[in-house]
């Protein structure tokens, strides 16, 4: 196909359906994965419709451990190969790490961590052959900061996606790969349909505007920073000023800022 191919994870709703409307508007053909086949479907008619590309749907899950390899046997099928990956899918889990079941953590890290590092070792491969990539590894602001009580895992997997794409991008340049480019997306406070799903709307409704962002300045900042090989990006102005405050507050100071305010965004009762 003439046609670049972005595969963009949980991209039913939300920022992965912002990427989706994004790389369509810039003429890539779309794999579009999430569970919902209704919302994929839909949304691959409209953008198919609005922009002349091709769009794949394949519903998977991506907590289920064969979920990488069904979605690229499903590519395979059609001829076609991962030219971009978004990964994106990801939700908050409400509770603290003794209240809430192995199995619930378990598919946590697999969605939000594990697959996503298994997809980008296994695309690599191919856009080393082409010589060319785009990997995306949607993080997050919670990344950089001190850890909170309740949704135990979140801040620790964003920060270890930071660091797993600083390194894949590092070792793409160091083995001569010049234009494989990896970079973390890591936004703050997004509106999107996240809250809904983890239960905090009605608490972060509360919080000042000024700390939110619409989806579509957040991806373009994604696209923008992976085509230029920026290894790290932290979208918005007010992002920026709080991830660089996490940077030179004293870590006690830190800690006890987030343990404050937590308790406005990340539940602890399930």
């Amino acid at each position: 196909m003439a046609r670049r191919l972005c595969l963009i994870t949980g991209a039913s709703a939300g920022i992965g359906a912002e990427f989706a409307r994004q790389y369509a508007a810039l003429g890539w053909d779309l794999a579009l994965t999430a569970r919902r086949t209704d919302r994929l479907e839909a949304l691959a008619k409209e953008l198919e419709s609005a922009h002349g590309i091709s769009a794949i749907t394949i519903a998977e899950d991506l907590a289920k451990p064969e979920a990488v390899d069904a979605i690229l046997a499903a590519l395979e099928a059609k001829g076609r190969h991962v030219d971009a990956l978004v990964n994106n899918a990801g939700y908050g889990l409400p509770g603290t790490f003794f209240n809430t079941s192995w199995e619930e953590q378990a598919d946590f890290i697999r969605v939000l961590y594990t697959a996503p590092v298994e997809l980008a070792h296994k695309v690599l491969p191919g856009m080393a052959e082409r010589g060319y990539g785009r990997i995306i590894n949607v993080a997050s602001l919670a990344g950089y900061a001190a850890g909170s009580a309740g949704h135990t895992l979140y801040g620790s997997v964003k920060a270890a996606m930071i660091k797993f794409t600083e390194s894949l991008n590092a070792e793409c340049a160091a083995t001569g790969q010049t234009d494989i480019h990896c970079t973390a997306l890591c936004p703050g406070f997004t509106w999107s349909e996240f809250h809904d799903v983890n239960g905090t709307r009605e608490d972060t409704n509360k919080m000042p505007k000024w700390m939110w962002m619409e989806a579509a300045p957040v991806v373009k900042a994604g696209i923008d920073a992976v085509n230029r090989g920026q290894p790290v990006v932290v979208p918005g102005s007010a992002n920026k000023a709080l991830a660089t405050l996490t940077r030179i507050l004293p870590e006690s100071l830190g800690r006890a800022m987030v343990s404050a305010q937590s308790k406005r965004y990340r539940r602890m009762d399930t």
